[in-house]
């Protein structure tokens, strides 16, 4: 089974910007959605954004659009995230994912990493 780690979270500023990496390791994300997941405290996890890994495909939050930004290693099976232009509502802890078929429900995701912690401070 895929293990997912997350990294690059951290603190920046408003405005500012951070790239999130998930890797697989144990098996590649070939025929696998992968998706980023927030939650901050007090809040239910919400989608961020998800990309079909076969074909690269990919599907943001309307709250992210256009300042997130999914890549790729495809080689060495790693998601990125690109954060532009972060807001203080982005603090949270954003997690990794995979499942069968991208979809913003969480509950069609079946593998999670541990979660990084993204803050911004205004």
């Amino acid at each position: 089974q895929v293990q997912l780690v997350e990294s690059g979270g951290g603190l920046a500023q408003a405005g500012g910007s951070l790239r999130l990496s998930c890797a697989a390791s144990g098996r590649t994300f070939r025929g696998a959605a992968v998706g980023w997941f927030r939650q901050a405290p007090g809040k239910e996890r919400e989608f961020v954004a998800v990309m079909s890994w076969s074909g690269g495909s990919t599907s943001y939050a309307d709250s992210v659009k256009g300042r997130f930004t999914l890549s790729r290693d495809y080689l060495e099976n790693i998601l990125f995230l690109q954060m532009n232009s972060l807001k203080a509502e982005d603090t949270a802890v954003y997690y990794c994912a995979t499942g069968i078929v991208a979809d913003k429900r969480s509950s069609a995701y079946d593998t999670w990493g541990q979660g990084t912690q993204v803050t911004v401070s205004s």
